[in-house]
């Protein structure tokens, strides 16, 4: 099925609900359901997303019922939205020049320039200790000095919510899926999203560490950032990738082994296959005979297919 809308930040199952109730008219999740082949309770929950999005609108009345707007109207409004979005994020590009500047000449009031891998580290353990309400972060090698992260257990425990968007790189790293598998136990939402291009972590949404290059092997650079446009950018940059990024988080579907739900985790991470075979503990051999099990079990040709269609069925 045609996915014109996932370019406008919409979800191909979401896109799929949009289509049903298009046909429809109005739906009661229960109907989409049915049309969907899914549980009422992911019907609605498309729903609910597809109203944030302005694609529906429930209709009055003490029964949950939706009504499609009308698509020439919906779908301007919500290309204006992300086009305001993307025009948010260009806005910063002064900023960034300013960012240039500042690592040049030592830093500004909003932007203060660290130098060295221990300096880096301390940073990064006072930004999550000064977190009060929200730690983002993108990730992704190399790092500095460590890949474990010790100091945001006790910040979930004390209310902090964690939102990590991991590029696939980092998950082939010798234990940081493990890491990462324990921290979405203690209330870490995981995420992963290939092709992402720099490091970052904001607290608040007031405070932001981004290393000022990936070249770990020379002296390291970062810059802290406080308030400031650069700072909005980077939080919707942000907020891009992590629409964008793929749960690692999700529920197994029904009757999925948990295995199963890993390995289609981490094909549509995009991690290859020697790198996912690692991960889980199989020969590469198992690995390949396990995926065409599943590409049978979904009727998938290929791998993009059985990322789709795992997607659309709510295993991943």
């Amino acid at each position: 099925m045609p996915q014109e809308l996932t370019a406008a930040g919409i979800d191909p199952f979401d896109e799929r609900a949009y289509r049903a109730i298009l046909v429809r008219h109005t739906a009661a999740p229960a109907e989409l359901a049915a049309d969907l082949d899914c549980s009422t309770e992911r019907a609605a929950r498309a729903l609910d997303r597809l109203r944030e999005h302005g694609l529906v609108g429930r209709l009055a009345g003490g029964r949950r019922r939706y009504a499609a707007i009308e698509p020439g109207a919906a779908v301007e409004a919500l290309v204006r939205s992300r086009t305001a979005e993307l025009d948010s994020v260009r806005a910063a590009a002064g900023e960034l020049s300013r960012l240039f500047a500042a690592a040049r000449q030592g830093g500004s009031e909003e932007v203060e320039i660290l130098t060295g891998s221990e300096a880096l580290g301390r940073w990064f353990v006072r930004l999550q200790q000064e977190a009060r309400e929200d730690v983002m972060t993108l990730d992704r090698p190399p790092y500095a000095l460590t890949t474990s992260n010790p100091v945001e257990a006790t910040a979930l425990t004390r209310g902090v919510r964690y939102r990590a968007v991991y590029a696939p790189e980092a998950l082939e790293w010798p234990g940081v899926l493990g890491d990462i598998r324990e921290l979405v136990a203690h209330g870490e939402q995981a995420r992963v999203l290939p092709g992402l291009r720099i490091k970052l972590a904001m607290a608040d949404r007031r405070l932001a560490l981004m290393p000022l290059s990936l070249d770990f092997t020379s002296e390291v650079r970062a810059a802290v950032i406080r308030p400031s446009a650069l700072l909005d950018g980077l939080v919707d940059y942000w907020e891009m990738c992590w629409r964008q990024a793929t749960p690692l988080d999700a529920p197994a579907g029904d009757g999925l082994a948990e295995e199963d739900r890993q390995l289609l985790t981490l094909l549509v991470g995009g991690l290859k296959d020697e790198a996912i075979a690692r991960q889980l503990g199989w020969s590469v051999r198992t690995m390949r005979r396990r995926m065409s099990r599943l590409h049978e079990e979904l009727g998938a040709a290929n791998r993009f297919q059985a990322g789709v269609i795992a997607v659309r069925r709510g295993w991943i």
